[in-house]
């Protein structure tokens, strides 16, 4: 039985503030509308989410058409980079994410290896390909976590990957079971 799963990568946030709390710009609330009508079309069952207020805000225009709640799976959050909930500075970023895509356990000082956050990740996300088989389910999710659980699947969801996608962005997995059976983007800048 064929179930669909929706990456959808957040909107556009601003560079500071709080990682839980960062809501989107202006520019972020435009494109979560182009994502609504883009996914409308799909005939969506489900909304889930992250925690995180801007993911939540870029699906939640999509339940709501559907007239259903997002539901939150707390382990969907995207990858723990720092002890905290602060973000990550960008100078330290890159250097951070070129090591822990070519040494999973690396991980900084109170943060999360990439090994520790596709495990979470991927035990959320067999749970709901499992429990919604069938059915069309839009993930609100974030660049790093929605990396490393493609790439669980398939070696090529890397950090080229992870670099060369756009914010927002949207992915198709189209699931036979647990077995990943095909991507195909759907996001168009």
């Amino acid at each position: 039985m064929k179930t669909i799963i929706y990456m959808v990568r957040h909107g556009d946030s601003p560079k500071d503030g709080n990682e839980r709390t960062r809501e989107l710009t202006e520019k972020g609330r435009l494109d979560a509308q182009r994502i609504t009508d883009i996914l409308l079309k799909e005939g969506i069952d489900t909304v889930i989410s992250s925690p995180y207020s801007r993911s939540i805000q870029t699906v939640q225009e999509v339940a709501n058409q559907i007239e259903k709640e997002v539901i939150i799976f707390e382990d969907l959050k995207e990858q723990l980079f720092i002890a905290g909930d602060k973000r990550i500075a960008d100078e330290e970023l890159f250097p951070f994410l070129q090591k822990s895509f070519s040494d999973p356990t690396y991980a900084l000082e109170g943060g999360e290896s990439n090994a520790d956050c596709q495990k979470r990740a991927i035990k959320v996300l067999e749970k709901i390909v499992n429990e919604y088989q069938g059915q069309k389910v839009v993930m609100g999710t974030h660049g790093a976590v929605m990396t490393l659980m493609m790439g669980f699947y398939n070696s090529r969801y890397d950090l080229d990957f992870l670099l060369q996608t756009t914010k927002p962005d949207i992915y198709r997995m189209e699931f036979n079971g647990q077995e990943l059976a095909g991507v195909k983007r759907l996001w168009e800048i």
